[in-house]
């Protein structure tokens, strides 16, 4: 019964239901368990299908993932890409089409390879080595992901140990068990109990206390985007921004305390360092010399290369320039055939340079901060790599390209993942919300209201030692998931090759008589 409720057309249509589910599960929503739900949509009846039709489910379940989760793409073209209606539409959509290949083709493929032996751990392993592709291939697009929307649920305390893939890989694995149970096969119940016991006894804590709390000041100066290169927006952000640190350096933080960093967002001050030092010396003057003042910001060289970085001054010193750089926001790719093509396509700003992952952290107060600048937080291994060398994770970002949407509540949950995964707190400042600070069990301790200007004032703690995850990254997961597809290729394979045996041998009885 339950296999011809997930036959045929019936299986495209629960597979589009299950993308919105994905979407629902996530941030701003959180239903956490409809996740598990929507991994036993994506499963059942999947074995009756061939390698086509499992490609077209996977399709399906991408459309209704990206074009329910990823809508803030249209804003982004739209209302900020000064873009016509109908082709913001069509470019979206294009979008969504293309990211949802990287869920049909895995699918597809696990369905033409793997027999239907073993397909609960095969159908796990396939979902985490999906995800896997897609978080690298093409630069990589690791949005919405499975896991991400554990932060609040029972697994939750899975993320220190193997991060965001342990998380998925749990919950493909309990939607397959789930659909094994309503088939009638009651054991299957006993591997989802424990699977779901298990993180129940797990500890809690993996890093610990470094020194006293420090007192930080996170400034949200919500400009608006569409000026914000213009000789008015610099204007305006530079009113801004110093007068709400020099009314900080005067009265202090809520307490009327002087506090020890002064963070202000991503590119905060639209023009390169060299054009803002005056006024970068003006904001450091109007604090304590025991500030940490701390800024997004522009960077050039003399071969021409543009950066965008992070910067210390103050009791602050070093620098972080972005490795990993936005396709189409920071630089544009074939960009000889596409600038001038249509307005999205001509960047407000100079094209980005990405440097090298393995740079020097930067020191403030005393401690050494792990950076990853707005886009880059959503990668776990970036984010784990600059964990293993610092005592804070830093992040800023201009999450006005994401408007009024979905967009900004799920890049904070990434956030929250970082720092539950590593056991950081998180500071993260940004230019009109969600600006936030985040303890190193991905609690938000405090946040500022989003798009408005704002000051955040609130303590963070460095924390010393690190997670099995932060140690090992995501590769033990990679692995496991590949040894949970192997059954399945190889009794494939053997099943095929008894079939040719059979038939061989059928066909000499026939040449005999």
């Amino acid at each position: 019964m339950l296999e011809r409720l997930f036959s045929g057309r019936a299986s495209y249509a629960a597979a589009v239901i299950a993308g919105g589910l994905t979407t629902l599960a996530s941030a701003p929503f959180s239903h956490w368990w409809l996740a598990p739900v929507a991994a036993a949509l994506m499963y059942a009846g999947l074995s009756r299908q061939n390698g086509r039709q499992a490609f077209m489910r996977g399709w399906m379940y991408g459309l209704g993932l990206f074009g329910t989760g990823a809508s803030w793409v249209y804003v982004s073209i739209h209302e900020y890409g000064y873009t016509s209606a109908p082709l913001a539409f069509f470019l979206t959509s294009l979008f969504v089409a293309c990211m949802a290949l990287f869920i049909a083709v895995p699918l597809g493929l696990y369905r033409r390879f793997c027999g239907q032996h073993f397909s609960v751990l095969t159908f796990a392993g396939t979902w985490v080595l999906m995800e896997w592709l897609r978080t690298w291939l093409f630069t990589g697009f690791p949005w919405l992901l499975l896991g991400t929307s554990q932060v609040n649920s029972p697994l939750a305390s899975l993320a220190p140990i193997g991060g965001v893939y342990l998380l998925s890989l749990v919950i493909a694995l309990s939607g397959a068990l789930l659909v094994q149970a309503c088939r009638g096969r009651w054991l299957a119940l006993a591997p989802l109990v424990v699977a779901w016991l298990i993180p129940l006894v797990l500890p809690n804590h993996w890093t610990t206390a470094k020194g006293e709390p420090l007192k930080v000041s996170l400034l949200q100066g919500n400009l608006p985007q569409e000026i914000k290169w213009s000789a008015e927006g610099q204007r305006e952000a530079v009113n801004t921004y110093l007068g709400l640190t020099t009314q900080l350096g005067v009265k202090g933080d809520r307490n009327g305390s002087t506090p020890d960093m002064v963070i202000w967002p991503e590119a905060a001050l639209p023009m390169f360092e060299d054009q803002a030092e005056p006024v970068l010396a003006r904001a450091q003057a109007a604090l304590s010399p025991d500030t940490a003042l701390i800024t997004g910001i522009l960077q050039r060289d003399e071969n021409g290369n543009f950066y965008n970085a992070v910067v210390g001054m103050g009791n602050a010193s070093g620098h972080y320039r972005k490795a990993h750089l936005v396709p189409f926001g920071e630089y544009l790719p074939l960009e000889s055939l596409l600038r001038g093509a249509i307005a999205f396509f001509d960047l407000p700003m100079p094209a980005m340079t990405p440097e090298r992952d393995d740079q020097p952290p930067i020191h403030a107060a005393g401690y050494t901060l792990g950076n990853a600048i707005c886009y880059e937080i959503i990668y776990s291994d970036l984010v784990a790599s600059r964990a293993r060398q610092s005592d804070i994770l830093l992040t800023v970002s201009n999450d006005s390209w994401f408007g009024d949407s979905l967009g900004p509540h799920q890049h904070l949950e990434m956030a929250r993942l970082r720092a539950l995964e590593n056991g950081r707190y998180v500071i993260r400042g940004t230019s009109n919300g969600i600006t936030a600070i985040i303890d190193d069990q991905g609690n938000i301790l405090d946040q500022a209201p989003q798009f408005e200007t704002a000051r955040l004032d609130g303590q963070v703690q460095a924390m010393q030692g690190l997670t099995p995850f932060t140690r090992t990254g995501s590769w033990p997961v990679w692995l496991l998931a590949a040894l949970l597809v192997l059954p399945g290729l190889i009794h494939r394979r053997s099943g095929s090759t008894a079939k040719t045996d059979s038939s061989a041998q059928t066909q000499s009885g026939y040449d005999k008589s």
